[in-house]
């Protein structure tokens, strides 16, 4: 039977021009094995994410998200809570594309990022669960996080990423602390900070040095707590960050690993939580690290080898495995094409 994908792509992302690749873009998933077609995403609330979770269900092979991280989110929404899992592969068309950047997608040709598909190289990523939500790369609490927030989708559209430093910078002088309770699988923190970062990649807001060390698919959250709102600290932190990621020796900061999180404000009053990108609920909520929860098309030989978890790697087995699946045949006699994938399910 022919593998089955569904291509949703939302036509207002980049600049609204994603609807003139949709052609193309299902033309490459055809030549890679798929029976390929098409959901145009709607004005209705999640309508994104209620596709990939019926099309899940319904079983198919491959979910394909084209727009930018807030499509992609919606998409991994749909995805997550499934049984079964399709692959899914991205095509970038958004402002930041902190996920494409990540995978070493081609974030400017949306044509170019559908072959990385047919190239048929994956990486297991874990998901973070926020309570009921889930989120593949990003989640926060505190001044900066809430950034996105205030930046008009047009003048995003208009000036791309500009427009957040743009923003960012407007908000520095305004940044303050608030008491925190943040508990992490090795310790607790109890007291004033600016913000704190939960993270899945060494992506973040269009820089790769907030999280130097990141391992795509380990189980683990890269947290970053911040503890200083003083104004001569932030900008000392952020020339840090862009020195070689030296920030995360800083006594201001605690950089932890991490597979759970819970926190919360102190004083009762609530803390906004933004899920890559986007308005995510307020504290208190706990983190879970899903490992290896979605297997997502991306550029593996361009990914530097430290930045890709041991786990990730293919085992003998597993190569043997995935030459099976695309070749349709038992090449090893186990009785099988391609092994069990039941402990991913």
């Amino acid at each position: 039977m022919q593998p089955r994908a569904r291509l949703i792509y939302n036509p207002t992302s980049g600049n609204e021009g994603m609807g003139k690749y949709v052609a193309d873009i299902l033309d490459v998933m055809e030549s890679a094995g798929y029976e390929a077609s098409a959901y145009r995403t709607t004005p209705a609330p999640l309508s994104a994410r209620d596709e990939a979770a019926r099309v899940s269900k319904a079983g198919f092979d491959l979910v394909v998200a084209a727009g930018g991280d807030g499509t992609i989110n919606e998409v991994v929404n749909g995805i997550a809570p499934c049984k079964h899992r399709p692959r899914m592969g991205i095509i970038p068309a958004g402002t930041t594309n902190d996920y494409a950047r990540a995978l070493h997608i081609p974030r400017e040709d949306p044509v170019a990022a559908a072959k990385v598909i047919a190239r048929g190289q994956t990486l297991r990523m874990d998901i973070g669960k926020a309570n009921d939500k889930y989120f593949m790369n990003i989640a926060g609490g505190g001044s900066l996080t809430e950034l996105t927030y205030g930046v008009p989708s047009e003048f995003k559209s208009i000036f791309g990423y500009l427009a957040y430093l743009i923003k960012g910078a407007e908000m520095l002088p305004a940044m303050k602390n608030v008491p925190m309770h943040i508990k992490f699988d090795d310790g607790e923190y109890d007291g004033q900070a600016s913000m704190f970062l939960i993270g899945l990649t060494n992506s973040i807001g269009g820089f790769e040095q907030i999280v130097p060390d990141a391992e795509l698919g380990d189980g683990k959250f890269t947290m970053i707590v911040v503890k200083t709102a003083n104004l001569g600290e932030i900008l000392k932190l952020i020339a840090m960050v862009f020195n070689g990621g030296k920030h995360v020796d800083d006594d201001n900061i605690i950089y932890a690993k991490t597979a759970k999180i819970e926190a919360t404000r102190t004083d009762g009053e609530p803390l906004k939580i933004n899920l890559d990108g986007e308005y995510g609920g307020d504290t208190p909520m706990t983190f879970l690290n899903l490992s290896r929860h979605i297997e997502m098309f991306a550029n593996v030989d361009d990914i530097p080898d430290a930045n890709i978890a041991p786990q990730n790697q293919l085992s003998q087995e597993e190569l043997m495995n995935e030459v099976e699946r695309i070749s349709e045949q038992d090449l090893n006699g186990d009785g099988t094409i391609g092994g069990s994938d039941d402990e991913f399910k």
